[in-house]
């Protein structure tokens, strides 16, 4: 069993969502999709992302684009780094996650492909309307489903697991109860 924890948020994460799922395929793994809110973990145990924000270093800031594009090729990915409005706030598209439960994957997916290449403010509710939509889920249902204190409280229970457990950054993919806690690059793998 592999626990992808994810937030749609993260551009690491965009990859390593699309790359997890046909390696978890080749290796006959399921794989618990587990959304979380990495603000939340920056917040409480890793900070110093804000001040790498504030006070960005140009050369590491080019590399970075520079590698996503290279991943996202390689993935046969769009992707626009930084997009239109970042950092983003995803809570609604991560709670909608939890409360679309073991559905979550095609709205997940659609959700990352809106932000990451499309360059759409997930964090707007005609946004999500559309992506609602475009696979299969009532807005109207899904907006009251957000809502629900169960969904905030499981989404907020799920970042403070993998902070418990470890976590510091985008996405964290653990296997075999936490003996390997893989980078969030989607070129981490079981050695």
């Amino acid at each position: 069993m592999i626990e992808f924890f994810f937030d749609c948020s993260s551009p690491w994460t965009y990859l390593a969502f699309h790359n997890i799922q046909p390696l978890a395929k080749e290796f006959g793994a399921e794989i618990s999709w587990r959304p979380i809110l990495v603000g939340g973990i920056f917040n409480t145990v890793n900070p110093s992302v804000y001040a790498v924000r504030e006070k960005p270093v140009p050369l590491k800031v080019e590399y970075m684009k520079k590698d996503l594009a290279n991943w996202a090729r390689s993935a046969g990915l769009a992707i626009k780094m930084p997009p239109t409005v970042f950092p983003v706030n995803s809570v609604k598209a991560m709670r909608g996650c939890i409360w679309l439960g073991k559905d979550m994957v095609p709205f997940a997916r659609a959700v990352f492909e809106a932000y990451w290449g499309g360059d759409k403010d997930i964090s707007r509710d005609a946004v999500l309307t559309e992506i609602c939509r475009s696979v299969g889920v009532d807005p109207k249902k899904f907006f009251a489903g957000i809502s629900e204190q169960a969904i905030k409280d499981q989404l907020k229970a799920n970042t403070d697991e993998i902070i418990a457990r470890g976590g510091f950054r985008h996405a964290h993919h653990l296997h075999r109860q936490d003996r390997h806690l893989f980078r969030q690059r989607p070129d981490a793998a079981d050695p």
